[in-house]
């Protein structure tokens, strides 16, 4: 019985043990997975889960519910060593403690890329986990409520306005999401106007999701400033210190909401902490099969694979390449790492990854999309559709699929759930206070005091 063991629960690392589980034969390996978080978070749903088009936990797939074979350890690896065939793992309660093996898989995924900005650690909220999608999404609906009780004036203007920096597939989506939820929240609210909503997209390149040709970027920000918003192209944050927000270009402005998305980072445990081969960038030194190592100098019985892992790209015509940090390789590489381990262990030769782009499809608010696969741009409301059909398709498993059709569907309906739930942040409030806000307390303690 070998023992493999599964650093990461994301989609490289929940989609490799998926596979393994059903590839392997009950006596021919024990899996292991490692993972703070009891769940994979299928990313590209979280733009919808922020503007409240799909529930929260239907962007989240139960690494128990759906891994039945394999051991899941609610903990973070801190260290690995490769040359004892162990790990350092730190679980939230109790002393920490190893983990050996015979075969790492090292899956840890990147982190949320920061700079030294007064202010954005203190006000900020990123948008790589479902808990920062539903702390967006109830925060924008707070913030409407209390606007609606205030005069026209600077306070209400700083409560309706939104910031999101960083321009990429995670920071447009969710800008076009969050967007497309304040314009229809106005509905709703009669002593709003939109004028006083303001959504402001900060982008430090000339440009709009790198993914996509040049005329098709400009289109998008011409569709954004048509909507009401202001993209910022060649601007950066210099300071968020008690959301006031300051641009590189002079101009500042207060934000209730400030979202970050500017990029990924090296996972620092894969990065500073292991004896595996790492690149400049920090990430795992793999060969074209997804083994750890180079040619000449490969590592055994290791493996590695999505965005903490340096992954030829063979299907580029560029010498050096490396596959994009996205979604669409992370799934396919955790597939195939697991068909190549099976492969390695009845002494079978491992395949190369090699995989041609599907083009790349973006959300950008309710009936608006974009998807461009070559020379082929689509846009409009069937870019949008198409967006939605691939990402039901690809989401993992039949019961999520069904919960996130069933929500569109009601959705058609019923319209989107504006409820605000931001209270379940602090659940104790209602138990100690009797359920009076803090403004009221005060109120309350004064007029006592009299």
């Amino acid at each position: 019985m070998r023992r493999i063991l599964v650093v990461g629960g994301g989609y490289a690392g929940f989609y490799a043990a998926w596979n393994l589980e059903k590839k392997l034969r009950r006596d021919e390996a024990e899996i292991t997975i490692v993972d703070p978080r009891p769940y994979m978070t299928y990313q590209p749903f979280l733009p919808e889960v922020a503007a409240g088009s799909i529930e929260a936990r239907h962007a989240a797939v139960s690494l128990r519910s759906h891994l039945r074979r394999t051991t899941i350890v609610p903990a973070s690896v801190t260290s690995i060593d490769h040359s004892t065939k162990t790990v350092t793992v730190t679980p939230k309660d109790g002393p920490e403690f190893t983990i050996g093996y015979d075969i790492i898989v090292v899956t840890a995924g990147a982190v949320t890329r920061k700079f030294p900005i007064p202010g954005l650690t203190e006000e900020a909220i990123g948008m790589k986990h479902v808990e920062e999608a539903v702390a967006i999404r109830d925060r924008l609906l707070t913030a409407f409520d209390r606007a609606s009780t205030l005069p026209p004036g600077p306070e209400r203007s700083r409560l309706l306005t939104v910031t999101v920096v960083g321009g990429g597939f995670s920071g447009v989506e969710g800008f076009g999401e969050l967007l497309s939820l304040a314009t229809s929240l106005l509905k709703s609210y009669p002593e709003l106007h939109f004028s006083e909503v303001g959504f402001h997209l900060v982008e430090a390149n000339g440009r709009i999701l790198p993914e996509v040709t040049d005329k098709p970027g400009a289109w998008v920000v011409r569709s954004l400033e048509e909507r009401g918003a202001h993209v910022h192209l060649n601007s950066q944050l210099l300071s968020a210190e008690h959301g006031h927000v300051v641009l590189s270009t002079g101009e500042e402005f207060d934000s209730h909401l400030i979202v970050w998305t500017a990029g990924n980072a090296a996972n620092p445990v894969v990065a500073k902490h292991t004896d595996l081969p790492i690149d400049a960038r920090g990430s795992v030194i793999v060969r074209a099969d997804l083994r750890v190592g180079t040619d000449d100098e490969p590592v055994q019985d290791a493996w590695a694979a999505g965005d903490d892992a340096a992954v030829p790209d063979l299907a580029s015509g560029v010498p050096g390449a490396r596959t994009v940090p996205n979604a669409q390789h992370a799934v396919r590489q955790g597939r195939h790492l697991a068909k190549n381990i099976v492969a390695t262990l009845r002494g079978e030769k491992p395949k190369n990854y090699v995989h041609h782009s599907l083009g790349v499809v973006a959300t950008l608010g309710l009936g608006r999309g974009i998807f461009q696969y070559r020379g082929i741009v689509i846009t409009g409301f069937l870019a949008w559709v198409m967006h939605r059909g691939y990402h039901v398709l690809a989401v993992p498993t039949w019961e999520r699929k069904v919960r996130v059709l069933a929500v569109w569907a009601t959705a058609v309906f019923f319209g989107r759930d504006i409820v605000s739930l931001s209270s379940v942040q602090h659940p104790r409030d209602a138990f100690v206070h009797g359920g009076l806000p803090r403004s009221a307390r005060q109120q309350l303690e004064v007029s006592d005091a009299r």
